[in-house]
């Protein structure tokens, strides 16, 4: 049965799986990328919270 089914036909599942695989990959980094970027905005917000409120703070003590 397989040495019925032309050659060139198992090459393209081949590259089927292999374009799967890869796709797969860059989804992955590019969640991980997205992720870090999402963590790194959150830290420089979370610093001007606190700049903000110790500037406040500072503001209502003189």
């Amino acid at each position: 049965m397989l040495s019925s089914i032309p050659w060139w036909i198992f090459v393209v599942l081949v590259f089927i799986c292999f374009s799967g695989y890869m796709s797969f990959r860059a989804a992955n980094a590019e969640r991980k990328l997205e992720q870090h970027f999402i963590e790194r905005e959150g830290e420089i917000y979370m610093e001007r919270m606190k700049q903000e409120k110790a500037s406040r703070g500072h503001s209502t003590d003189g």
